[in-house]
């Protein structure tokens, strides 16, 4: 969002205290004297909701999320979660999350009640209260989506009066829902089309089409979802504008100021050096060649991810092709075809012992294009930095200790730090130092979307799909798959082709997760689908050898209400089997 620091620092103050959580700390203390006077104490409280949405444990780790799926392996944030090992009420994750979503909803309950009686311009009112209205949705969905029912408190809770005694019971979730969708029918009606390019990040009506098209999906009002997504993907009634990126690559490479039509509600860095703000995105995702990283990759893409991508003809790809025996050899048989050896320097290769290494780089680059561009494979390069932050060469090899040496980041090649020998993520990381622009790795300068064109277009074809016209859901996913050039479905190939809904419903998930990897959309998916257990698998590396394990309890389909707000709050009932 292009919404000044300045604005940010100073609804900070006036909303909260900090990001505490609804069930006990008051946090709208501001004299209706000095504040809610003018069109620019409007405008900066709409702000204030903005930052509470941003912030880390509310949406700003959004990403994050494909750690909890079959697509990414990782060891923060969402390490219990992800595992299932040690996922319980008291997990930090699960408890920071519920306190930050409601925060959100306290900041746009702040605002919808206060603004509504500011002498101020009608259409001002209004449009900032269909931000506050969406904002609070967007809360209040997630929190179904984790938990289920939730206690729910609108613009009439006021935490100056009610913060000691906020002990309401968990709605239902079809209540929930219901309120969720009343409060983004009503942010349709008052919000603009779109914003002048200074408020560029706000809430749109399209942005609430679609989140109200995704919530109706989420429960399975397939026609209605048709009619929501219809309406911004065909403009229905309006002209929203939005449009795929041509380039797909450079979708999620957007900085300094640059925007694309293809974002529908997004997060947008003000700059990447140490006085700006943006997402740690690298901090998560990037290598320990990127810009000085500590530590890095705490979630990589997991070889399920990278299986799944097809061949660039749109055949299914096969290890065995490529390297007879490779699936069923084990480990020391992947590691003859795979491997090379280095100097202890970590400077060159100096010997490639069984290895070729053009076949093993064929095995990647003559797949789906979003392969390469989303995932940093073995034998490629990478442009990272040297220890001064320098733009420096760095390539990826799966290098055999015991005839050599090991990767060294400060060096030619990528190391991992976990001692993984797994892949790294391309998309989201900057290459050097962006000609200067970025200076600080856990300030990751790109667009962020939350919601983008391409989710809705899948989300339309998943849509079309269950009301039995599979042939539109063709056609959308075609859309998708054309942007990247690979052949459309039903284009001629038998392997192409699609014979009725069940199969069309396997194809719009599997190109979801291709298309949105690393957005963090794909935990969500699998738990709607049903399909969180079939998902558990250990995650192993690229040799197939146990990185870790995973675990699958029937109990895991719905987080448990955080053990300190059980405290809190005696009229809460834990989800079963918590």
């Amino acid at each position: 969002m292009r919404i000044r620091n300045l604005l940010f620092l100073s609804v900070a103050v006036l909303l909260s205290g900090g990001c505490e959580s609804l069930d006990y700390a008051p946090g709208d203390q501001m004299s209706e004297t000095t504040f809610w006077q003018t069109e620019e104490h409007a405008r900066q409280a709409a702000v204030g909701m903005y930052a509470a949405m941003k912030a880390d444990w509310c949406f700003g780790l959004e990403f994050t999320f494909d750690m909890c799926s079959d697509i990414a392996d990782g060891v923060s944030p969402w390490a219990d979660v992800s595992r299932g090992t040690s996922f319980a009420s008291g997990s930090s994750g699960v408890q920071n999350h519920w306190q930050y979503l409601y925060e959100l909803v306290h900041r746009a309950n702040t605002v919808i009640r206060n603004v509504a009686g500011m002498p101020i311009s009608a259409e001002t009112v209004s449009r900032v209260i269909g931000e506050a209205k969406f904002l609070r949705a967007m809360a209040y969905f997630r929190m179904l989506n984790c938990w289920g029912g939730v206690p729910y408190y609108d613009e009439t809770c006021d935490i100056n009066e009610m913060f000691s005694d906020l002990n309401r019971s968990r709605c239902s979730a079809d209540e929930l829902r219901r309120y969720i969708i009343d409060d983004i029918t009503d942010a349709i009606e008052r919000l603009p089309v779109r914003w002048d390019d200074a408020d560029l990040g706000r809430a749109t009506r399209g942005a609430a089409y679609a989140l109200r098209g995704k919530v109706r999906l989420f429960a399975g009002q397939w026609q209605e979802a048709v009619e929501d997504f219809e309406e911004i993907v065909y403009d229905r009634s309006d002209h929203y504008g939005y449009s795929l990126h041509p380039d797909y690559n450079e979708l999620f490479r957007l900085y300094n100021g640059n925007h694309s039509n293809e974002m529908i509600f997004s997060i947008q860095s003000i700059d990447g050096n140490t006085a700006g703000y943006a997402l740690n995105i690298v901090g998560y995702f990037g290598n320990k060649c990127t810009m000085r990283l500590i530590a890095g990759n705490s979630i990589v893409p997991s070889t399920t991810l990278v299986d799944m991508y097809e061949n660039a003809d749109g055949s299914p790809f096969d290890w065995d092709d490529m390297f007879p025996g490779f699936n069923d050899g084990g480990s020391e048989l992947r590691r003859r075809y795979m491997c090379v050896a280095i100097d202890e320097g970590s400077t060159v290769v100096t010997s490639t012992l069984e290895c070729d290494t053009t076949k093993v780089m064929d095995a990647y680059r003559l797949r789906d294009p979003r392969l390469c561009l989303n995932v940093i494979t073995p034998y490629s390069h990478y442009l990272g930095t040297d220890a001064g932050s320098n733009p420096m060469d760095k390539q990826f090899v799966l290098a055999d200790p015991t005839k050599g040496g090991s990767p060294m980041e400060a060096m030619a090649f990528i190391r991992n730090s976990e001692g993984w020998n797994s892949y790294f993520w391309r998309k989201w990381i900057p290459t050097g130092n962006l000609d200067g622009y970025w200076g600080e790795y856990n300030r990751t300068p790109y667009e962020f979307p939350l919601i983008r064109l391409a989710d809705v277009i899948l989300m339309l074809a998943e849509a079309y799909n269950e009301t039995g016209a599979v042939d539109k859901a063709v056609t959308e996913v075609n859309k998708i798959r054309s942007r990247v050039g690979m052949p459309g479905l039903n284009s001629g190939p038998e392997w192409l082709a699609v014979s009725g809904r069940d199969e069309m419903a396997q194809r719009i998930r599997k190109e979801r997760a291709l298309e949105l990897a690393g957005e963090g959309q794909r935990y969500w998916d699998l738990r709607r689908w049903g399909l969180l257990k079939a998902s558990v698998r250990d995650a192993t590396d690229i040799f197939g050898d146990l990185m870790y394990t995973r675990s699958y309890q029937p109990r895991h389909e719905l987080w448990p209400i955080p053990l300190v707000e059980m405290d809190r709050n005696p009229n809460l009932v834990q989800n079963e089997g918590w």
